[in-house]
């Protein structure tokens, strides 16, 4: 069963909720979201690493049917990096060492900033 997650900026509020999978096994973050059709504006998923890392955390775009927004957070919660994902054509790495990223749609990329300090709540 998967656990979800409510995403909170304690930074600035979102402006509408945001919900998240917990996604912390291998196999979980191999897949991601590849394969999916499509990613509603109040979803995503929240990958859990076992140490920081940039090239750890890195994400690719091949087998993607659609963008995403990324966010890269470090073991403080504190977010290091925000940046749009073209499906098909990016392969990023987060400017600097990461713990936790999350996977939303590309509406929410602006929901975001360098320095806020995120958390999530279990449903």
């Amino acid at each position: 069963m998967a656990v979800r997650y409510r995403i909170v900026n304690r930074t600035r509020a979102l402006p509408t909720p945001l919900w998240a999978t917990l996604c912390a096994t291998w196999w979980c973050r191999f897949w991601g979201l590849m394969g999916r059709a499509a990613l509603p504006p109040d979803q995503g998923l929240l990958f859990v690493w076992p140490r920081a890392g940039r090239w750890d955390t890195a994400i690719h775009m091949f087998g993607m049917r659609f963008d995403l927004a990324v966010v890269w957070l470090d073991d403080r919660r504190r977010v290091v990096d925000v940046r749009l994902a073209r499906a098909w054509r990016s392969v990023l790495v987060p400017k600097a060492p990461a713990r936790f990223v999350l996977e939303l749609h590309p509406q929410r990329l602006t929901d975001f900033a360098e320095g806020d300090q995120i958390d999530w709540q279990r449903a």
